[in-house]
């Protein structure tokens, strides 16, 4: 029942870009990378530690601040227009991420899922643990990537 909320909301958000639509298209874009590219360093700074000297304070922080930007509701970002455009620099949305509606909604209930997954694990302060679920992660941020992201 969770999950089936969270793709009516996802998708509902998507749909009609809620109250962020008075946002311009550039900021929006901005905003988005911002959002993606501090949970890229996030994830770096879990892996730094699972493959180096680990801190657990240090790891619980980075996948905390990774929970809280997964369940920001980024999904209002994508706002009619923004599928071109710059922000940062150029986005490469595809457009599929705009109209595939279902598809965007599974990768992003299956991304939110292992965000707060991942806090838990931290919390425990298993390495092993804690690397393993990067691993799952990880696999969420490609499965989107592959689908939904220009290469460069």
């Amino acid at each position: 029942m969770k999950s089936k909320l969270l793709l009516a909301l996802l998708t509902t958000t998507l749909a009609a870009g809620t109250a962020v639509a008075q946002v311009k298209v550039e900021d929006a874009i901005k905003f988005r990378q911002s959002g993606y590219g501090f949970m890229a360093w996030n994830m770096a700074r879990i892996k730094a530690n699972v493959e180096g000297a680990y801190n657990k304070e240090e790891v619980i922080k980075a996948a905390n601040a990774i929970q809280a930007i997964a369940n920001s509701g980024m999904g209002a970002l994508y706002v009619p227009g923004s599928d071109k455009g710059k922000g940062w620099e150029e986005t490469r949305a595809k457009p599929a991420i705009f109209t595939d509606k279902e598809k965007v909604g599974k990768v992003a209930m299956a991304f939110n899922k292992e965000a707060n997954e991942m806090a838990k694990v931290a919390a425990t302060g298993d390495a092993a643990a804690v690397g393993a679920q990067l691993g799952k992660l990880g696999d969420t941020c490609k499965g989107c990537h592959d689908d939904f992201k220009v290469k460069k």
